[in-house]
C-alpha cells in the first residue's frame, strides 16, 4: 500500500483511557514530549491524568492526530462512527470483535487510517512470522498445535493472538486446516489437517502464547511470555506515532509500522 506521510506532534485520545491498559498508555505518552493526550473517553469519569475525560466520545470537539481504543468492543461501532465523522485515525487494541464489528471497521477503512492488532507486541509480531516460515518449512510432517494463557479477568477465549498465530500458520501451509478449539467430544485421532488451540485463563498471566510444532520423535516450539501488560501500552504508542502520521485511509498493522 502507498503511503503519504505528514509530520506533527502527536495529539492522542484515549478510549477506555481509566482501564488498566488505558492508564499504562497515558503514562507513557506523559513521559514523551512528542505526544499530547488531549482527552480521554471512559464510563468511569475520574480523572487520573492532566486531560479531560468524557463519557461519549460527542461530548469532545477538540482536536486529535489519532485515537486508542483499549476499550471494550460494545463501544466499537459509536466511535468509529465518531472518527469517520471527525476524520480521526484509530488503533484498535481491542479483541472479542464479532463479524459483525469485523465489517464495521472494514467500512470505516474505507474512510479513514485504521491500525488493527490482536496483539500490539513487537515480539509477538515477529512471532508470527516464525511460525508462518516454520509452517512452510515442515510441511505435512508435523502437528501444530497452539497453547494462551491469560489472566482470569480476560473475556474472550482463544485469544485474539492465537488466532493471529493459527493464521500465519496457515498462510504457511499448501492447504487450510481445520481449527479445533475442544477435543472432549471426540474419541479418534489428530487429523493431519487440524490446528488445535487451547486456552488457560488464571490468576494475574497478562499473556504467554506457545506454538508447538510436533515430529515424529522431535518437538519445535516456539514460546513469547509477557511479565507486564505494560508492552502493550508501549506497542499502541508506537502504532499511534505511526498511524498519525498517514494521510491515507485503508488497514494498517505492526508489520507497517515495523517497517
Amino acid at each position: 500500500m502507498a503511503k503519504a506521510y505528514k509530520e506533527h506532534i502527536c495529539r492522542i485520545i484515549i478510549s477506555g483511557c481509566n482501564g488498566y491498559m488505558g492508564r499504562a498508555v497515558s503514562s507513557l505518552c506523559s513521559e514523551d514530549e512528542g505526544i499530547k493526550v488531549v482527552a480521554g473517553f471512559d464510563i468511569n469519569l475520574q480523572r487520573l491524568f492532566d486531560y479531560p475525560v468524557y463519557q461519549s466520545p460527542e461530548e469532545y470537539i477538540g482536536e486529535a492526530d489519532v485515537l486508542i481504543d483499549f476499550s471494550h468492543p460494545d463501544a466499537l461501532v459509536p466511535l468509529l462512527d465518531y472518527c469517520v465523522k471527525r476524520g480521526i485515525p484509530v488503533v484498535l487494541c481491542t479483541t472479542g470483535y464479532t463479524d459483525t464489528h469485523l465489517e464495521h471497521i472494514k467500512s470505516a477503512a474505507n474512510r479513514i487510517p485504521i491500525f488493527k492488532s490482536a496483539n500490539m507486541s513487537i515480539g509477538i509480531n515477529m512471532l508470527l512470522e516464525l511460525t508462518r516460515r516454520a509452517a512452510f518449512l515442515l510441511g505435512d510432517d508435523f502437528d501444530i498445535e497452539i497453547v494462551e494463557k491469560h489472566h482470569n479477568r480476560k473475556i474472550d477465549a482463544p485469544s485474539g493472538t492465537a488466532l493471529m498465530l493459527a493464521d500465519a500458520a496457515k498462510k504457511g501451509m499448501n492447504y487450510s486446516p481445520d481449527l479445533i478449539y475442544d477435543r472432549s467430544e471426540v474419541r479418534r485421532p489428530r487429523g493431519k489437517n487440524e490446528i488445535g488451540i487451547s486456552a488457560v485463563r488464571g490468576g494475574t498471566i497478562p499473556g504467554e502464547h506457545s506454538v508447538i510444532f510436533a515430529g515424529t520423535d522431535e518437538v519445535i516450539e516456539f514460546k513469547h511470555t509477557v511479565f507486564s501488560r505494560d508492552v502493550f501500552a508501549k506497542g499502541a504508542v508506537r502504532a499511534a506515532k505511526f498511524l498519525s502520521a498517514c494521510t491515507e485511509p485503508g488497514m494498517y498493522s505492526m508489520s507497517d509500522a515495523l517497517q
